[in-house]
Formats: structure tokens, C-alpha cells, sequence
């Protein structure tokens, strides 16, 4: 009885604070929608996929993109959805590893620009970015790094996960809210794998 009562409250904890967020980023403007949520080993909150989340609630999503934040605010009063983003309307992510991820950040901070950074639980990062151009081909080809653009969504912080929440590496407000264009990004995470092309020590045959 009181494990389930600290879950209860651990989930009106966690209800409250997803709201609040999501409520403060639209009214920035930032395209957020209500996401699957993990509870005993699987995804609930929407009927039929509740093994593949986290997903958007509604069926409908792409046409709820844009709801004003009074509106946005309802959605997160009885549950604790995870958190959204819609990308291709105005915000994309690109998708990369932990490896490359760290790398491209040190690359970024070095010419002193940073930008907003999402770490998961399972290693993968998400720089942020606007919706502005398709991935260079040298990126494209790499089977570990993905953009999220039209059609897509990310998960925002502090969403739970299966195994921990996902968090800030970079928060907005670090970058003054402002979103970088794609290219930007993309030349930080080029220069990162030139680097580690080039610092790969080599091993003589023999030595």
C-alpha cells in the first residue's frame, strides 16, 4: 500500500512539472504535444501502441499543433504525459550518439556558440536546431545520426523514460532561447568526426 501511494505521488509530482513545462514552452511558441508515458514495463496512454512509445496521444496530432496554451494546459491534467515536439514546424533534431555527441558539443563551445542540447536515458542526444535544410550527405550516409523533421517529433525533458528522464545537456536558456540553423550544427558535428578520423591512433604491423 505505500509503495503505491509513493508512486501515486511520485506521478502527481512528475504530472505537475511536465504541465508547467509544457505550458511555459507554448507559450513560447514551441510546437508541444502530449506523449506516451512508461508504467510497469510498457508505454500507456494511448490504445493500441502502448509497447512503442513514447508516441503523441492523439491520433490527430499534426492538426493540434499550434493549440493555444490554455489549451495545451488541459492536456496534462489527469496524466503524466511525456513531453513532445513536434518537428518540421519551425524546430527540427538531429539524432547522434553519445560518442559524437560530446565531441560535436566540445566543438561548439570552443567557437563559443552553444545550443540546445537533449540527452535520453539510452545515450542518444538531440541538437536542436531550426527547420531550415536536409542533412549534409556525409552525415546522411551515417546510419547513427538522424533528423527529425517533418512528419516526426523528439522527446523534450523532463520526460521519464523506462530507466531515467530525459534532460537538458544544453538548456534553451543558456542560448538566450534562441535556435541555431541546421547548418550550424551540422558543421559542428562534420568537424567533430574530421577530428576523430584524424586523432585514431594508428598501429603499425609488427609494433
Amino acid at each position: 500500500m505505500l509503495e503505491t501511494e509513493r508512486s501515486d505521488s511520485w506521478r502527481r509530482a512528475f504530472r505537475v512539472e511536465l504541465r508547467a513545462e509544457a505550458i511555459g514552452l507554448a507559450f513560447r511558441g514551441w510546437p508541444v504535444l502530449p506523449g506516451t508515458y512508461p508504467v510497469a514495463g510498457h508505454w500507456a496512454g494511448r490504445e493500441g501502441v502502448e509497447d512503442t512509445g513514447p508516441v503523441p496521444v492523439h491520433a490527430d496530432w499534426r492538426e493540434r499543433v499550434g493549440t493555444r496554451p490554455e489549451q495545451v494546459a488541459t492536456w496534462w491534467t489527469g496524466h503524466p504525459y511525456s513531453l513532445l515536439l513536434a518537428t518540421g514546424f519551425g524546430y527540427d533534431a538531429i539524432e547522434v550518439g553519445d560518442g559524437l555527441g560530446r565531441a560535436a558539443a566540445r566543438v561548439l563551445r570552443s567557437i563559443g556558440l552553444p545550443v540546445p542540447i537533449i540527452a535520453t536515458p539510452d545515450s542518444r542526444w538531440f541538437f536542436l536546431t531550426r527547420s531550415d535544410e536536409p542533412l549534409a550527405t556525409a552525415l546522411a550516409a551515417d546510419a547513427d545520426i538522424t533528423l527529425h523533421g517533418a512528419g516526426d517529433w523528439i522527446t523534450l525533458p523532463p520526460s521519464p523514460f523506462q530507466h531515467g528522464v530525459v534532460h537538458w545537456r544544453v538548456k534553451p536558456e543558456v542560448c538566450g532561447w534562441q535556435i541555431p540553423s541546421s547548418r550550424v550544427v551540422q558543421d559542428a558535428l562534420l568537424d567533430a568526426m574530421a577530428e576523430s578520423t584524424t586523432t585514431t591512433p594508428i598501429h603499425l604491423v609488427g609494433a
